[in-house]
């Protein structure tokens, strides 16, 4: 299997010495309905209804904040010191399989949200990975038992290397998000 990233890797393999490649941190806004994205990056956002009730709720939120996005969409996640839970301000190693290609994005979590109608986190990329940015998963759920995912994320060309195949990886991209908006479908909530 060969294992790509960024450069800046050889030279900080410690996530927590990386810097977060991007501006503003916490763009995304994941405590909040409505938000305006900075200028400068592509800005995506979407949601879609994905179960109801509130049993469907809490098997939704527990997953989110395991990663169950990514990870249901095809993604692993390497915690570093954190355990598997998404904790802000903890460094993941997310790790895209395209073939025998595995590419390590460096991430840290920015943000955090825990209230009773919403969840969600943002995370932002660090040095070394393939983008610069910020994306944003967020559940809420309206008075009717309505739940739904939101998906934000800034997005520009990282610098080095990955430049080159930014084309690509907006194609990959858009792939992903397709997959992100469909991962929590279907889930099954635990009995007590």
């Amino acid at each position: 299997m060969l294992r790509t990233e960024h450069a800046d890797a050889v030279t900080a393999p410690d996530l927590s010495q990386r810097e977060l490649s991007y501006a503003p941190v916490g763009a995304t806004c994941p405590r909040d309905e409505r938000w305006t994205p900075p200028a400068g990056f592509r800005r995506y956002e979407r949601t879609v209804s994905i179960g109801r009730g509130p049993a469907f709720w809490t098997a939704a939120t527990a997953a989110l904040l395991e990663w169950g996005v990514k990870t249901r969409s095809g993604f692993a996640v390497e915690a570093v010191d954190a355990g598997s839970r998404v904790r802000s301000g903890a460094d993941y190693w997310l790790l895209a399989s395209l073939g025998p290609v595995v590419v390590r994005e460096p991430a840290r979590v920015v943000a955090v949200v825990q209230e009773p109608d919403r969840c969600g986190f943002a995370y932002g990329t660090l040095t070394g990975h393939p983008v610069s940015g910020e994306e944003a998963f967020v559940l809420h759920r309206t008075p009717d038992g309505n739940v739904l995912l939101t998906l934000r994320s800034l997005t520009r060309s990282s610098p080095g290397r990955w430049r080159l195949l930014f084309p690509l990886i907006l194609v990959a991209q858009r792939w992903y998000r397709f997959r992100y908006l469909g991962s929590l479908r279907g889930l099954v909530p635990r009995r007590p």
